[in-house]
């Protein structure tokens, strides 16, 4: 179903549309939480509270068009909202961060599947340790696909600085992944 169409459902009250739009980018948007929060339950809870945000604004929210960049905008909001409170009151058990699992690609073969996996890993490695703005310019841009335009209104910020901060932010994951695999420089 186009998301128009969805969204216009939802709007009415529709329980099986508003169902459908949260099955279609649940997975966006807990991604999204868990790269800030390093943790799922703390991610699922975020995504739960963005959902429950978009549900109580979906009725001044008219283009379609702009849909993906303000659920972002929401998902991420809500995600630096928990970090803070996360800072100002740790948890008392000092859970460890979660460790970033990789399903399996349906169809693919187990060699295929133990690559991806190590790929990933290598990936979610490397952005640990990026610098915070330029792990969030590969977050925004190339994980959940924003345009950079989308990326500039979100943050506030030129144009230009958001394509200067992704060509650093890719130059950067590219020497983390180097540093900790030196055959991908190879």
């Amino acid at each position: 179903m186009e998301l128009e169409a969805l969204l216009e459902r939802c709007r009415a009250g529709d329980e099986l549309a508003w169902e459908a739009l949260v099955r279609r980018f649940q997975g966006k948007v807990f991604a999204l939480a868990y790269h800030y929060l390093r943790n799922r339950e703390e991610a699922r809870d975020v995504a739960q509270e963005t959902f429950i945000r978009i549900y109580k604004s979906l009725e001044g929210f008219q283009d379609s068009d702009r849909f993906l960049p303000w659920m972002v905008r929401i998902a991420r909001n809500c995600s630096i909202d928990r970090v803070r409170r996360l800072k100002a009151r740790p948890p008392l058990g000092g859970d460890e961060l979660d460790e970033q699992t990789v399903g399996p690609h349906p169809g693919a073969g187990p060699e295929a599947t133990a690559m991806a996996g190590e790929r990933s890993h290598l990936v979610y490695r490397a952005l640990d340790q990026m610098t915070e703005i330029n792990r969030e310019m590969i977050l925004l841009k190339e994980i959940q696909g924003l345009k950079q335009r989308e990326i500039a209104e979100m943050l506030s910020i030129p144009l230009g600085t958001v394509k200067a901060r992704s060509n650093r932010a890719r130059v950067e994951l590219a020497r983390c992944i180097v540093e900790l695999d030196p055959s991908y420089g190879a």
